[in-house]
């Protein structure tokens, strides 16, 4: 199992996209489609402020792809806080954002919109997926 737009899907050169691949590893589809994780998006403006707050707490700067991992985990936090609860939240910091720095500078220079991928165009990436 993997959910994927097709190798052909281009997604817009958002600062807190990544990689801007096409599809999941299929482990961590699998492990969606059993029902064992859930997935979040974010806009890439929260992704920043997390980072931000992350890098002043912990002297470390996020990649943006590891910076939705800690938006998770912060936002997370704040739930458990909210509803008094004790939990052990986990996260993987998986690389450190010294190349992207232009973005974060970006962010902080109040540059960086929010953008919503149009549901039409993900629907037309799909149409172009074979059946199988």
């Amino acid at each position: 199992m993997m959910y994927t737009l097709g190798h052909d899907f281009v997604p817009p050169g958002i600062h807190a996209g990544g990689l801007r691949y096409h599809a999941d590893a299929p482990l961590v589809c699998q492990l969606y489609h059993d029902g064992l994780i859930e997935a979040k998006a974010y806009p890439q403006t929260t992704v920043f402020e997390a980072a931000i707050q992350f890098s002043r707490t912990e002297g470390i700067i996020p990649a943006p792809e590891s910076a939705h991992a800690v938006r998770a985990a912060i936002d997370e936090a704040i739930a458990c806080k909210e509803e008094g609860k004790e939990k052990t939240i986990l996260f993987n910091l998986s690389g450190h954002g010294y190349l992207d720095l232009q973005a974060y500078a970006d962010y902080l220079e109040g540059k960086l919109v929010d953008y919503e991928y149009p549901e039409e165009k993900i629907k037309e990436a799909l149409s172009r997926l074979p059946a199988i």
